[in-house]
């Protein structure tokens, strides 16, 4: 029985990883470098990453150049975008309701940094359905290492394997099967492969299946 639910946040909860998407150029031409040609992947592979596996993941690309300094732009640029506020996804506050009406807790485990988790939680008016967040800087690995979900649990205590994990990108979902929770995916932007089929528990098309699930 889920005794607990994970919420990711950026193309879970909220229709950022677009918006996301979108700052890479702008950073990129602050920082006069030009984007990778094969730009999809290099979008696609660092959803959900985080801390040193994101910039791991911008070195391969951006070789000529410390990752952090590209992060740190990225981030100036989404201060000023999410601080106009953001959209959530189909369902959420529906789900969010039930969950709180049942008495179910909640707590958001997102890469993103603090601040904008609680940013976007504030000018949505979600804030109110959470205890708490964790975040990338909280934990030693960042997704699809499964240190974030254990820290959620822990935070909560409720054991892992009894709290349900809902997750849109790759590596959230590797993250949520290592940790050994229940792990759903709603996709977004990618959706699942045979590898990712073979990680989750269930996939639904958004937060109002998830809700009568």
């Amino acid at each position: 029985m889920i005794k607990a639910v994970i919420f990711d946040m950026d193309g879970l909860m909220f229709d950022t990883e677009r918006l996301w998407d979108t700052l890479w150029e702008p950073a990129c031409q602050a920082l006069n470098l030009a984007m990778p040609a094969n730009l999809e992947e290099f979008l696609a592979g660092g959803r959900g990453l985080a801390g040193t596996k994101l910039n791991e993941h911008i070195q391969k690309y951006f070789p000529q150049i410390d990752p952090q300094v590209i992060v740190e732009k990225v981030w100036e640029l989404a201060e000023e975008r999410f601080g106009q506020g953001v959209p959530c996804k189909p369902g959420l506050e529906e789900l969010l309701k039930t969950l709180e009406e049942k008495k179910i807790p909640r707590i958001v485990a997102s890469s993103s940094p603090r601040a904008l988790i609680l940013k976007n939680l504030e000018t949505t008016g979600m804030s109110r359905y959470f205890e708490q967040v964790v975040c990338a800087a909280d934990v030693r690995f960042s997704k699809p290492a499964p240190d974030i979900f254990l820290e959620a649990a822990r935070r909560l205590g409720v054991d892992i394997h009894k709290c349900l994990v809902l997750e849109d990108s790759f590596n959230g979902v590797r993250a949520g099967h290592a940790a050994g929770a229940v792990t759903v995916m709603v996709p977004d932007i990618a959706q699942p492969d045979e590898e990712i089929r073979a990680l989750y528990n269930r996939c639904c098309r958004d937060l109002h299946e998830v809700r009568q699930l």
